[in-house]
């Protein structure tokens, strides 16, 4: 008998490597947390850049960085889910979120040109692993020679002092944003994945934005015969119920974890 499909969505991978029982009390459990005030920002910048892009898009009627702005305030003021802001200010978090959209309105948008933004894909089933795959990709860039997509990532060290965007440990997810891409556009992902980096800092000078690209981002997913694939590892987790968890983790804490109090892992 087959295994049963389990739904993963792309943006959580990284958390079902970091602790597969946080990762497990979230997904399989149910058990909700409200967002983070940095988690808030960063899905505000999502919002206004979105608007932004997506209004350039071919037919579409372009507005200014000011009008997108409106998407940022909103996503912050009314959110669609609970947010612990904890030592965080949503007035802080409007500002940095704001300055963040304006630059990259104005430093960023004028190098891309995109075919696609913020493009859901309901599901993606690989049944030989017996989990199928959901998520949006942020964007799907056109270049001179094909189609790649681009994934924006905000946080304090996301771009360093000198320009350098943080492209580490976020090969596997990008590849799994390929793959989702190419099922919901039916465009062939060939290019460089990128990475829109925006520094979260406080003063302007430490609120940074660049690109960073990452080649042949989906070796990850597929592995070889002599070293298994990450949807493999991830497959393997979730069907062993293999969910043990990481007191070490950053993520360690009762602010992200809904079974914090309880873990038996901390001891």
């Amino acid at each position: 008998m087959s295994a049963p499909i389990v739904t993963i969505r792309a943006s959580s991978l990284g958390e079902l490597f970091d602790c597969p029982a946080r990762w497990a009390a979230k997904h399989i459990d149910g058990k909700n947390m409200p967002s983070s005030g940095a988690a808030t920002l960063g899905t505000a910048v999502h919002a206004g850049t979105a608007l932004f892009d997506a209004s350039r898009l071919p037919g579409g009627t372009p507005i200014s960085a000011n009008d997108a702005a409106g998407a940022v305030v909103d996503a912050i003021y009314k959110p669609e889910q609970d947010v612990d802001w904890d030592e965080d200010r949503p007035q802080d978090a409007e500002k940095i979120a704001l300055a963040l959209h304006a630059k990259y309105c104005s430093e960023i948008a004028p190098k891309q040109q995109y075919a696609a933004v913020e493009i859901a894909c309901e599901r993606l089933e690989i049944p030989d692993l017996g989990i199928a795959l959901t998520g949006t990709t942020d964007r799907v860039r056109k270049t001179e020679n094909g189609h790649g997509i681009a994934d924006l990532k905000t946080g304090k060290t996301a771009v360093s002092a000198d320009g350098t965007v943080k492209t580490a440990g976020h090969a596997f997810q990008l590849g799994v944003y390929e793959l989702l891409a190419e099922q919901s556009s039916g465009l062939q992902i060939t290019e460089s994945a990128q990475i829109i980096g925006m520094s979260t800092g406080k003063t302007a000078a430490a609120q940074r934005a660049g690109i960073g690209t990452v080649d042949n981002a989906r070796a990850m997913l597929i592995g070889t015969p002599e070293q298994p694939g990450v949807l493999e590892h991830a497959s393997r987790i979730i069907h062993g119920g293999v969910f043990y968890g990481n007191p070490r983790s950053q993520l360690c804490g009762a602010k992200y974890c809904p079974n914090f109090s309880t873990c038996g892992f901390r001891k």
